[in-house]
């Protein structure tokens, strides 16, 4: 049993985070996220946690570094100009393999830009935003539920994989409040880590964190055994939800809170007679090629709507690999894309592939 509860997002983040045994919070304000701070200020202490507003996010990231180096389940939480000051311990994070939860409640830039919501922080996230061969899993939650369960599963993958995971929001989908079932146990992974930094008691060899390879071979060696484990990732951690794609005359993509939007238009389409289908990746990082591939040649085209100049969209071209056309249709600068607009660029589409 347990119970539903009205919260915003940013609480439901941080009280799934509470829930699988984060009691290590290092973060700085910054606007569309502070409530994650709110909520782990107020909790932690009853918790016996650990809750510490650093003097700055740089300052942030690094102590997530030196608690999940001794073993404990850590997380921080920013908005895009912040994740970006966390990019060089984020790095490092990859490089001494270790697990731990970053939240980017995206707002719209570049620069120091707006507080509204954006997804353009899509390439930073999914591509490795800092220096050097790695990879974050990425999770995009598109409703306040997602939210709560995607940040426990965050924690989950963190530690099996030793890597770093993140939640992408974005500013409508960090601020809105829905019901959000909290379940009494969930499914919390208790994962040893023997390689951790808690003290040898002189009774083993010392356990060593570093990101510091000299040597060439040595270097080389290690990133081999990053990039299989990226790619066992990529087999086993793939999360995507297809909606409506058999028979399809069109396939929109979209992640997030746009999603939410394209679901409306294919309701809307439907009473026109256009059959619209939706893949939604909820992992970014790893992207749900074969989904893709799948419906390649179903639809006379695909649609990529993001809040964004056109990122997720390259990704898609990739998976489709010529099969059809990928267009693209986003929003920029914290415009969100409404209803009508996605349905006219639909109908645009689709004369122009002489459905």
């Amino acid at each position: 049993m347990g119970q539903k509860k009205l919260m915003k997002g940013n609480e439901a983040i941080a009280e799934g985070a509470l829930r699988a045994g984060c009691r290590h919070y290092f973060g700085y304000p910054i606007t569309p996220q502070t409530e994650i701070s709110h909520y782990m200020a107020k909790k932690m202490p009853g918790l016996k946690g650990t809750f510490i507003q650093a003097e700055s996010e740089i300052a942030a990231i690094n102590m997530v570094y030196g608690a999940a180096g001794a073993g404990a389940r850590a997380m921080t939480s920013s908005s895009s100009p912040g994740i970006s000051l966390k990019q060089e311990g984020i790095s490092y994070m990859a490089g001494a393999e270790l697990p731990g939860v970053i939240v980017n409640i995206v707002r719209s830039g570049p620069g120091l830009g707006g507080i509204q919501p954006a997804q353009s922080d899509y390439f930073q996230a999914v591509k490795g935003g800092g220096h050097g061969d790695y990879k974050l899993v990425v999770l995009a939650p598109s409703t306040v539920q997602e939210l709560y369960e995607l940040t426990i599963e965050a924690f989950n993958i963190a530690d099996r994989y030793r890597i770093l995971t993140m939640i992408l929001g974005d500013g409508i989908i960090g601020q809105m409040m829905e019901p959000v079932e909290l379940k009494d146990d969930e499914e919390v992974q208790v994962i040893e880590k023997p390689w951790a930094t808690t003290g040898s008691g002189m009774t083993r060899e010392h356990n060593t964190i570093t990101s510091i390879y000299i040597q060439p071979e040595v270097l080389e060696k290690h990133n081999l055994k990053l990039q299989a484990k990226y790619k066992a990732i990529e087999e086993n951690e793939v999360r995507v939800e297809s909606y409506n794609c058999e028979n399809a005359d069109i396939i929109l993509t979209a992640y997030g809170s746009v999603a939410r939007i394209v679901k409306n238009v294919i309701k809307m389409a439907a009473k026109e007679g256009i059959k619209v289908g939706l893949i939604r990746p909820i992992t970014l990082f790893p992207f749900p090629k074969a989904e893709f591939e799948k419906y390649a040649e179903v639809p006379k085209a695909f649609l990529s709507v993001e809040m964004s100049a056109g990122q997720m969209v390259e990704d898609v071209r990739l998976c489709v690999n010529g099969k059809r056309n990928v267009y693209f249709y986003g929003r920029m600068g914290g415009m969100v894309p409404t209803q009508i607009e996605i349905l006219n660029n639909i109908k645009e589409i689709l004369a122009k592939e002489g459905k």
